[in-house]
């Protein structure tokens, strides 16, 4: 079986901005990433398959709307601590993280911001302890960046809503019970929808043939004349600032998850050079292996220090839309030349299933993709300092 060696590193010392709530929690949930997820992520990446047996356990290390008030089944966390949470879950794979971020900042999120009490209590604690899994229905065949444009929509037929679109590259679409979907009225404004499995014309095929993300499971969304309850409207949103909103929720979860893949690449190198030996002395006594190691260090100190300082903000409510695009930009940016990197350390060594490193790196090829792409971040980020809208 595989053991896992990881240990954290903390250059300059950021565990000591945590409180003692935040370090038993990050303790809790690497804990359960060590004992449940890398023994078996290999093993399911390589099949391809989402490993379901964990989201029992997920919940109970409250993985799932940490952030949610206990009174609807969440854990009444701080910002900090979802980030934490997101970090441990990533180092193990960012599909696992996908799964509970997905559940988290862009399912249990908007029916607590959004809904109406009686969503509230419908759907948050199920989703709390995992009996449900939610999927967000944003992202079309046709339209990604672009959200706008979108051509799902429905109509008032008086008793309920008819539901007409398809969604693509939906994270827990295979296996979701619910799923909150944005889609155009008649009048072309965005609203939210609880869709539930079940509703006829509701189908959810699974996307196959990935080469990243291979242990999360990824989907459509397919409304063909569903029949929505009235009562499953989101009433308290109109227009794109609902679904940019969980996007803001998701990409901080993410700037701290890519932390933590970063971390297991580093870990995994730096390991691995003081262990190898060539030249009758372990590679890293040579200096450009040193240089990568270092180089390494360095990026993720600052991105540690990065997403801590943007916890603090938005546990004050004070984080910016741009503030979180740069912190997802740079710190999965950055966990992508770690992994590169890191690879390169390993040499041939670190193509293969018996390190974490080349996984991660596939992975982390699509989170740079989604929830906004390199680029959008970019442009967001020039908007805010410019002015100057450039998306047009």
């Amino acid at each position: 079986m595989y053991q896992d060696r990881f240990q954290y590193h903390d250059y300059y010392l950021v565990e000591e901005l945590l409180t003692d709530e935040h370090r038993l929690i990050r303790e809790t949930v690497r804990a359960f990433v060590k004992k449940e997820v890398t023994p078996i992520i290999e093993d399911y990446a390589q099949r391809a398959e989402f490993p379901r047996q964990l989201i029992k356990g997920l919940a109970e290390v409250g993985s799932f709307g940490p952030y949610i008030p206990v009174e609807y089944g969440g854990q009444g966390l701080d910002q900090i601590s979802y980030g934490i949470i997101m970090q441990e879950l990533e180092r193990g794979d960012s599909g696992i993280r996908s799964t509970a971020s997905v559940q988290s900042s862009l399912v249990m999120y908007p029916i607590y911001t959004f809904g109406s009490e009686e969503q509230r209590l419908k759907y948050l604690p199920k989703l709390a302890t995992g009996d449900w899994m939610g999927a967000f229905g944003l992202t079309e065949p046709n339209h990604g960046s672009d959200p706008g444009s979108m051509v799902t929509h429905f109509k008032d037929m008086g008793d309920h809503y008819l539901l007409n679109g398809s969604k693509m590259w939906i994270s827990n679409a295979p296996f979701c019970d619910v799923a909150v979907v944005w889609a155009k009225d008649e009048t072309g404004t965005v609203r939210g929808l609880i869709v539930e499995r079940g509703m006829a014309g509701f189908s959810t095929p699974e996307t196959h043939g990935k080469w990243s993300l291979r242990a999360s499971a990824t989907g459509e969304l397919v409304f063909d004349n569903v029949k929505v309850p009235k009562e499953n409207l989101l009433p308290n949103v109109k227009g794109l600032k609902g679904p940019l909103s969980c996007l803001n929720s998701a990409r901080y979860g993410i700037a701290w998850g890519a932390l933590g893949a970063a971390l297991d690449c580093y870990d995994t190198a730096l390991r691995y050079a003081g262990e190898r030996i060539q030249f009758g002395k372990p590679i890293a006594s040579f200096q450009l292996q040193q240089k990568k190691l270092a180089e390494m260090i360095t990026e993720i100190t600052k991105a540690q220090l990065l997403v801590w300082r943007l916890g603090v903000l938005k546990n004050e409510n004070r984080a910016t839309p741009a503030q979180i695009s740069m912190a997802k930009r740079n710190n999965v940016a950055l966990a992508l030349e770690v992994a590169r990197d890191s690879r390169q350390i390993l040499g041939g060594m670190g193509i293969t299933g018996e390190y974490p490193i080349m996984r991660h790196m596939m992975n982390l090829e699509s989170v740079v993709t989604y929830e906004g792409t390199h680029d959008i971040h970019l442009l967001i980020t020039g908007l805010d300092i410019t002015g100057i809208n450039a998306f047009v």
